[in-house]
């Protein structure tokens, strides 16, 4: 791990502020992310700023009916907050899926949306990763390449990597906005779908967020009424990375929501998808992932994720 400086910022404006101010800054909240990327020098920070005293660690009410979640929040706290679990259960579902109890503990809601890819290559210094070094090349798009957990869709030729967040999939089927703060102190509101960016020629670019930008909360709107639902498929049953994950609300009409994890650079949500929901697993997923370009070894997500979906269905 290479040498860096360190502070702590009190409030959320300051701490955008200092980010844009000074040379290679980033936040640092629960660090259960960036420390692993610091110790294989994939990540390497001049300045770490701090932000876990900036009071955005509670989850209140909005005069909405939905909840706002501070950026601090842990996701152990989050998953077992009592308003959560009975009005918005398939977060809470997903949030219990992800990773380990004690790193549950420490990692934060702003920290978990923008956990880098864990594709093997991204963390392999000795190959090829246009995600870590621009223009570099894609190890895994090379001549026998393991590609059986990369993505599937929303892909490009420069990257094949997935997000890897299980909390992020449910807040796409939530409908929830992303909020920010820049560091002229202005605010933004963003859904998932405008926040993720998709890899195209510049992978390495994954989000828009600004130089110093900083992510407040989450905001979850009203809860959708109807059976809240995640199945997560992994290799084993838990502190294990979905191979491909469904986030489900399932509306008493019969309509819903369906996101996907696992198998796209962001959590993955079509419209279309949606409103095809009544008609069975199947329509779904031919909307769902309608221009989906996998490789050999990973195309057998594409029937994995009907098949999920259709297991969620059949339980109701």
């Amino acid at each position: 791990m290479r040498a860096f400086s360190y502070e702590r910022a009190a409030s959320p404006a300051e701490a955008a502020a200092r980010a844009a101010e000074v040379p290679g800054a980033k936040f640092i909240a629960g660090g259960t992310n960036l420390l692993d990327l610091m110790k294989h020098e994939i990540e390497t920070p001049l300045h770490l700023i701090d932000v876990r005293g900036t009071g955005l660690n509670a989850i209140t009410a909005t005069e909405e009916g939905g909840l706002r979640v501070g950026a601090m929040v842990s996701n152990s706290t989050l998953a077992a907050d009592p308003r959560v679990r009975e009005a918005y259960g398939v977060l809470s579902r997903a949030l219990v899926a992800g990773a380990s109890g004690q790193l549950r503990n420490k990692a934060t809601t702003g920290g978990n949306l923008l956990q880098r890819t864990r594709c093997p290559y991204f963390y392999d210094t000795a190959m090829p990763c246009n995600k870590r070094s621009p223009g570099a090349g894609c190890a895994a798009l090379g001549k026998g390449a393991t590609t059986r957990q990369l993505g599937v869709i929303g892909t490009s030729d420069a990257c094949i990597a997935t997000h890897p967040s299980d909390m992020a999939v449910a807040l796409q089927a939530l409908d929830a906005r992303v909020e920010t703060i820049t560091p002229e102190g202005e605010t933004r509101s963003l859904t998932l779908d405008a926040f993720y960016q998709l890899p195209g020629d510049t992978p390495e670019v994954e989000n828009v967020l600004a130089k110093g930008e900083m992510i407040t909360g989450v905001v979850l709107p009203a809860p959708m009424e109807g059976r809240h639902a995640y199945l997560k498929v992994r290799d084993r049953s838990s502190y294990a990375f979905a191979l491909v994950s469904v986030a489900l609300i399932h509306a008493p009409d019969g309509t819903g929501r369906v996101a996907l994890g696992g198998v796209a650079p962001r959590p993955w949500r079509r419209d279309a998808a949606d409103a095809a929901l009544p008609q069975g697993a199947a329509a779904v997923m031919a909307e769902l992932l309608d221009g989906a370009r996998p490789t050999e070894e990973n195309a057998y997500k594409l029937t994995l994720a009907e098949r999920t979906l259709a297991a969620l269905l059949a339980e109701e």
